[in-house]
């Protein structure tokens, strides 16, 4: 035992020293906050995708854009409104314009409110005296109109981002159609030469049917702009629709309503219980760490395996065999790589566990769902388990598949028989988080080569307490069966020179007594 925590010293310092290791360490958070970061920043650089509508109908557009400038000008009073009740500088930067709307705004009802913000989109003039308003609101309105509906079209990106309001001007720009012959071959010329990303047509009569109406753009994977005008619109021809029917607009939002079931989940006391963001971010939160399992299952025993053939090449291997015995060098070379894996792994933890559970108390956020199930036991606990086990399993199979192998070349034939069972729990990850206690779960849990992923993918079933602990000790017998079969592959192979065994020839050395050297081998052995 004494020499195997020597190797293990060994093999754990040497590691340490690599600039591979912090690599290891730093990489994966690193990946995560730019998984974060990159699309956020993307995004706030995309530029506005420029439109131009070709109109049959007559009224789709007008009706649209009145649509839109409503929803922003919502949008940009419950942003000013807050900086008004909060008072200080935030509101005096607004522009004039939106101070001014601003306070208009907030001295109204609610029902007021919505009403205000209808008349100023409405393209038309309002009527002398609109109905909805107070008579000095109604006084007020014509230049309120005037000063929003020129401020919408004329913002600034800057001022939109000093808004913080995600408004569909700042995604979405029309530009007026040509006034010639053939609008529809100017705009494809447009499109053609960049400056123009897509143009809609719409039919003479779109209520009636969809038929005339196009979208014509050169990018047809960015699918936002088609999207939302293509949802604005089917708004107005519904609304259309619904008045040339006669159909009450109430009677019509109510046939429309759709049958909705609050969930619900039944609670340890067997009574019905709330389901809360928690408990539905608990029930996948098993997929995250079923990643990271495999991450670092993964990554360490490849690191192992990689340690075993440069040291065997390099001789290095025949030096310390001159010390230790082959099984104890074998055993010090898995519990260095573990206790280096387990190193990277409790990082991983502790930078989690910052970022999701306290950053966000630091900042005042309340019920942080991630957080808390980061910050459980139950989870921390099978992780290790499974880590543990995981590893150790997979390192005995590659650490004697290791030794054979002369070069990193010889090693990919041999590592695919263990490299494809493992991309199995990736490929039925989803089947098994939808289904935890399901056939398929349950057989896949007793398989030791998937054990540790699927059983980790059960968390959020979670399986019977016996299940936890039949499979783990189905992945400790599996594990003593490895050590032996790797022991005495590693004893034979790892002084082996020249061409590698066969695979069939391996399995026969599985057979083999201790001590006993294959008969065809003996010549290429040290």
């Amino acid at each position: 035992m004494r020499k195997i925590l020597l190797v293990a010293q060994r093999e754990y310092l040497d590691n340490v020293r690599t600039k591979a290791f912090w690599i290891g360490i730093l990489a994966f958070p690193l990946i995560i906050v730019l998984s974060v970061l990159v699309p956020i920043l993307l995004a706030e650089t995309r530029e506005a995708r420029t439109y131009a509508v070709v109109d049959a109908s007559g009224f789709v557009l007008q009706e649209v854009e009145e649509r839109i400038i409503a929803r922003d000008l919502r949008e940009v009073f419950s942003a000013t409104s807050e900086r008004y009740r909060e008072g200080g500088r935030e509101f005096e930067k607004l522009s004039e314009v939106l101070q001014s709307a601003t306070l208009v705004y907030v001295g109204l009802e609610e029902e007021e409110r919505g009403r205000l913000v209808e008349l100023v989109a409405e393209t038309a003039e309002p009527e002398s005296e609109p109905e909805g308003l107070s008579a000095k609101t109604a006084q007020a309105l014509p230049q309120l109109r005037t000063d929003l509906r020129q401020w919408w079209h004329k913002v600034s990106a800057v001022e939109l981002e000093a808004l913080d309001v995600e408004l569909s001007r700042r995604n979405y720009v029309r530009i007026e159609t040509p006034m010639v012959d053939d609008p529809q071959a100017a705009l494809n010329r447009m499109i053609d030469g960049g400056e123009l990303f897509a143009y809609f047509v719409i039919a003479e009569d779109p209520v009636s049917s969809s038929e005339g109406c196009k979208y014509v753009s050169k990018n047809l994977t960015d699918r936002d702009l088609l999207n939302w005008f293509q949802r604005m619109s089917a708004d107005v021809v519904r609304a259309r629709r619904i008045e040339r029917e006669g159909i009450d607009p109430e009677v019509a939002h109510w046939i429309q309503e759709s049958l909705r079931f609050d969930a619900r989940k039944v609670g340890k006391r067997g009574t019905e219980e709330k389901v809360e963001t928690r408990d539905r971010a608990r029930q996948w939160a098993p997929v995250a760490f079923v990643y990271l399992l495999w991450i670092a299952v993964f990554t360490n025993a490849q690191a192992l395996l990689t340690n075993t053939i440069e040291e065997k090449s390099s001789r290095v291997i025949e030096v310390l065999l001159s010390s230790v015995s082959s099984f104890e060098l074998m055993a010090g070379k898995i519990a260095g790589m573990a206790a280096s894996g387990l190193t990277v792994v409790s990082s991983w933890v502790i930078f989690f566990f910052t970022a999701i559970v306290v950053i966000p108390e630091m900042m005042g956020a309340s019920d942080v769902a991630l957080g808390s199930i980061a910050a459980d036991p139950f989870y921390m606990i099978s992780f290790l388990v499974y880590f543990l086990t995981g590893y150790l399993f997979y390192a005995t199979l590659l650490v004697g598949l290791g030794s054979v192998c002369n070069s990193l070349k010889e090693s990919q034939n041999l590592m695919m028989p263990i490299l494809i069972p493992m991309l199995v729990p990736l490929f039925a990850m989803m089947p098994i988080g939808q289904d935890p206690n399901g056939m398929l779960a349950r057989v896949l849990s007793f398989i030791p080569l998937f054990t540790p992923f699927v059983m980790m993918n059960r968390a959020a079933g979670p399986p019977p307490l016996w299940e936890y602990l039949v499979t783990t000790l189905l992945m400790i017998g599996s594990i003593y069966l490895a050590t032996k079969g790797a022991a005495k592959i590693f004893r034979i192979g790892i002084l082996m020179t020249g061409k590698p065994p066969k695979l069939s020839e391996i399995i026969k050395w599985l057979t083999l007594s201790e001590g006993v050297m294959p008969e065809s081998k003996e010549e290429g052995a040290a």
